[in-house]
This record gives C-alpha cells, structure tokens and sequence, in this order.
C-alpha cells in the first residue's frame, strides 16, 4: 500500500500527531509514503515513516520557501509547484492522511485542496482534526 500525506505548515498538534503514528503504526505493509517536504506537518510526517521503517518519496515545492529539506528519502520527485505537486502525492497514493489546522474546510488552503483533490479521485482518506477526532472516507 502507497501512503500519501498533506498537512499545514504550522505543525500538527499533539493530538494529531499521536493519532496518525498510531493509525501508521496499524496499517498492513507500507510499501511506500509520500509527502511534500515543507515545514511543519510534512517534516513530523516524515519522522515518524522514518522511525516505522517506511521508505518515503518526497514531491518538493518549487518554491523553497517552506521547504524541509528532509533527508534520507529514497526519492526525490521533481520540483513542482505546491497545488500540481499536491495532486502528484494523491496521484501516487492508494491512501490519503491530512492533517489539517482547522476543523472546518477552508477555501483558499493547500491541505484542503489537496483533501478535495483526493475526493475527487476516489482515494481512500483519512482525516485527522485538531483535537484528534479521525475521519475515515
């Protein structure tokens, strides 16, 4: 199973994040995950495959503003900029995370245009709110 991920640059919260690494942690073999190398989400994300011995594909923005520059990764895709980078992580994915600093959906939001991205396609998601609550579409 290819995971892919999308989060806010201002980090997950401690609830968010303890939720993920024990959804990652129950998820039947992992061939793969992929995140968009920023700041914040992304880079925890990033950690935490590490820590579960997951390999990670990272789809850089071509603006390296926020940029993690994350290390250790068994690829590094092309630099693209943030919205088509975003669709080639779902493109890639058999299985969405977001992670995203609202509760309700915002316009005008690269986590949440990548989770209306992913809904367009069909992708399984997952969604973890602020406060930990899980939703699973």
């Amino acid at each position: 199973m290819r995971i892919g991920f999308t989060g806010t640059k201002e980090g997950m919260t401690d609830q968010q994040a303890l939720a993920l690494y024990d959804a990652l942690k129950g998820l039947p073999e992992v061939s793969e995950a992929h995140h968009g190398d920023c700041i914040g989400a992304d880079g925890e994300f990033h950690v935490m495959c590490q820590d579960l011995g997951i390999p990670i594909h990272i789809h850089p923005p071509d603006n390296p503003y926020a940029r993690a520059f994350c290390e250790d990764a068994i690829k590094v895709h092309e630099k693209k900029p943030y919205l088509e980078r975003n669709k080639d992580i779902v493109n890639n994915s058999d299985v969405m995370f977001a992670t995203p600093k609202e509760s309700e959906e915002q316009l005008r939001s690269g986590t949440w245009a990548t989770v209306r991205y992913s809904r367009k396609t069909g992708k399984k998601l997952t969604i973890i709110f602020p406060e930990g609550t899980i939703k699973d579409e």
